[in-house]
C-alpha cells in the first residue's frame, strides 16, 4: 500500500502543484492586498477593512453585481431547460446521434474569444447575420451591443448558446433511468409525462443539482464577452464584477481594491453554493438514481 500511496501521490503532483502555485497561492495574495491601498509603483499601504466600507458605496460595483445575478438567472435556468430538452431529443435518434451531439457540444468547446468574436459579428446591427435575418420578415433589428436595453439580452443570448455541456451530461445521466421502471410505469398505466415526472425526472435531480451549482459560478466569473465586444457598456448595461474587478486592477491600477472586489465576490459565490446545497439539495432524489 505505501508503494501504491508513493505512485498514487507522484501521479498527482502536477495538478496539486498546479492547485498551490496558480490558486491557493494568489488567493492568500490576494486576501493580503484587499487590506492595502496598491498603486504601483507606490508601495502598499495598509488601510485595513478601508476597501470593503468604499464597496458598500461603489454604485457601479453594486450594479455590477445586479447586472452579474440577472446573467446567472438568465442563463443557468434557461440552459438546464434547453439542455435536458435537447438532450431527450437527440436521444431519441436512431440515426446520426452521435454527429448530432457532437454538433451540440461543439461551442461549448470553441474558444471563449472565437466564440465572441463570431457573435460580434452576427450581432452587427448594419450587416449582421441576426437583423439580416430580421429584415426577411420585415423586422428593423435593434443595434444589439449598442442598445442598453438590448445589450444584456445579447450577452445572455451568447451565454445560452454554450449548453453542449449540458446536453451531453443530461445524456449520459437518461442512459442511467433503469429501463424496468419506465416499463413498470407504462404497464400502470403512466403515459409519456406522468413517467417523465415520476421516473425519469428524480432520477435526473443529482445531476440537475450538480448543473445549477457549476453554471452558477461560471455564470459569476463570466468575462470575455463583456470584455470584448462591448467593454462593460453602454452605459455599464453589461458590466460584469469580473470585468469591473479586471478594470479596476490593470486600467485604474488599485490593486488592492480590485483584489477586495474578489473576495466580496468570492464570498457571494461561497454563500450562494452552500444555499444551495442546504435547501436545493434537500429535494434531490439520490436513491432513484443510484
Amino acid at each position: 500500500m505505501k508503494a501504491r500511496e508513493r505512485w498514487f501521490y507522484l501521479l498527482i503532483s502536477p495538478w496539486l502543484i498546479g492547485l498551490v502555485v496558480l490558486q491557493l497561492i494568489p488567493l492568500a495574495w490576494t486576501a493580503l492586498l484587499s487590506f492595502t491601498r496598491w498603486e504601483p509603483p507606490v508601495a502598499p499601504v495598509f488601510v485595513g477593512l478601508g476597501n470593503f466600507s468604499t464597496l458598500l458605496g461603489d454604485g457601479r460595483f453594486l450594479h455590477s453585481l445586479y447586472n452579474t445575478a440577472v446573467y446567472a438567472v438568465a442563463t443557468v435556468v434557461p440552459g438546464l431547460i434547453i439542455g435536458l430538452g435537447l438532450a431527450m431529443l437527440l436521444r431519441s435518434f436512431r440515426r446520426g446521434s452521435a454527429v448530432a451531439q457532437a454538433t451540440v457540444v461543439l461551442p461549448a468547446v470553441v474558444a471563449g474569444v472565437a466564440t465572441a468574436l463570431m457573435w460580434g459579428w452576427i450581432l452587427n446591427p448594419r450587416f449582421g447575420l441576426l437583423n439580416g435575418l430580421l429584415s426577411l420578415v420585415g423586422i428593423d433589428g435593434p443595434a444589439w451591443l449598442r442598445d442598453p436595453t438590448w445589450a444584456m439580452p445579447a450577452m445572455v443570448l451568447m451565454g445560452i448558446w454554450n449548453v453542449g455541456i449540458n446536453v451531453v451530461i443530461y445524456i449520459a445521466a437518461l442512459n442511467t433511468v433503469p429501463r424496468d421502471l419506465h416499463e413498470a410505469a407504462e404497464l400502470d398505466g403512466a403515459g409519456p409525462v406522468a413517467r417523465f415526472w415520476n421516473v425519469t425526472w428524480p432520477a435526473l435531480t443529482p445531476i440537475t443539482f450538480y448543473l445549477v451549482v457549476v453554471n452558477a459560478i461560471a455564470a459569476f466569473q463570466v468575462f470575455t464577452p463583456a470584455y470584448l465586444l462591448t467593454g462593460g457598456g453602454p452605459d455599464d448595461a453589461t458590466l460584469t464584477t469580473a470585468l469591473y474587478t479586471f478594470q479596476t486592477a490593470f486600467s485604474a491600477g488599485q490593486l488592492g481594491y480590485a483584489s477586495a472586489m474578489t473576495l466580496v465576490v468570492l464570498g457571494l459565490i461561497v454563500i450562494l453554493t452552500v444555499g444551495q446545497f442546504r435547501f436545493a439539495g434537500r429535494r434531490v432524489e439520490y436513491s432513484i438514481a443510484d
